[in-house]
């Protein structure tokens, strides 16, 4: 993973759980669908600070320093592995975005992506088509015959919903972590980086998506587990391979020991975006 990619992990996260509920593919956008009033685009030079996508912010969406590639998989609801063909400039060059809503409208995130794909269509000449194709993935099954999961890995009774209803906050609002900065994990929610995950109240398919992000293959929870789990995991060795080097654990290793889980290499079917045109954006 590169310098530059690093900032931007918690957001592919954060894509990764969209795109679990997003009904499929759309290959092109639909001049049905909502436009921004106005929009600056701009190639960023310096590339220097963290990569940001604001989201449905109010007035405004803003991408800051980040490379077109994150800014795709942001409107279209992708994780990586899900885009293809796109050239390599694409992940090299950064983007500054700011676009201004319709005056009056308070767009929520579905809208905002439906915006960003047009804007990709009218800056980018963007164009893309859908396909299924088969590729190595990983399911996530039990390590252990007995079903015995690992220290950091435990059943969670906090009831989501309510804690929503009511409006609580979510960061650093969970359990104790020992893998969080904070010390605490966040509630109902997930954090990760390029070195840990820390997640409050979360399904084993949850966890499959955010293992997604950290592999760039698809991970299909094969677990059988029910409910809601607590789950903190942190490795140290950047190079993600099936083994350790020397007292580095990989993610394989971390996932197995502190999860009670394993990763096992497989094939699955997957719907993906392949890129047919983008073009670098004009100045302006």
């Amino acid at each position: 993973m590169t310098a530059q990619s690093q900032h931007v992990v918690i957001a592919l996260v954060s894509m990764a759980f969209s795109a679990v509920a997003s009904p499929g593919l759309h290959a092109a956008p639909s001049k049905a669908e909502p436009h921004f009033e106005v929009a600056s685009v701009k190639i960023n030079q310096k590339a220097e600070g963290p990569s940001q996508i604001s989201g449905p912010t109010p007035g405004r969406f803003v991408a800051t320093n980040t490379p077109l590639r994150f800014i795709i998989l942001y409107a279209y609801g992708l994780l990586d592995h899900q885009l293809a063909a796109a050239p390599e400039w694409t992940w090299s060059t950064s983007i500054d975005i700011t676009a201004t809503y319709p005056a009056g409208s308070a767009p929520d995130d579905r809208e905002v992506r439906a915006m960003v794909r047009n804007l990709l269509n009218e800056r980018f000449g963007f164009k893309a088509h859908s396909e299924t194709r088969e590729m190595p993935a990983y399911a996530l099954t039990l390590a252990r015959k007995d079903g015995r999961l690992g220290p950091r890995m435990n059943r969670s009774e906090v009831d989501c919903a309510k804690w929503t209803a009511e409006k609580r906050p979510t960061a650093n609002a969970g359990g104790r972590s020992s893998v969080s900065p904070t010390g605490k994990r966040p509630a109902c929610g997930m954090l990760a980086s390029r070195r840990f995950l820390t997640g409050g109240t979360r399904t084993a398919q949850q966890l499959a998506v955010t293992l997604q992000s950290m592999l760039g293959r698809p991970v299909v929870d094969q677990t059988g587990l029910a409910g809601a789990w607590d789950v903190d995991l942190q490795w140290t060795s950047d190079n993600n391979s099936e083994t350790s080097q020397g007292d580095a654990p990989s993610i394989f290793t971390a996932v197995q020991e502190q999860l009670g889980l394993k990763l096992v290499p497989a094939k699955t079917s997957v719907d993906v975006l392949v890129v047919d045109n983008v073009e670098r954006p004009a100045q302006n």
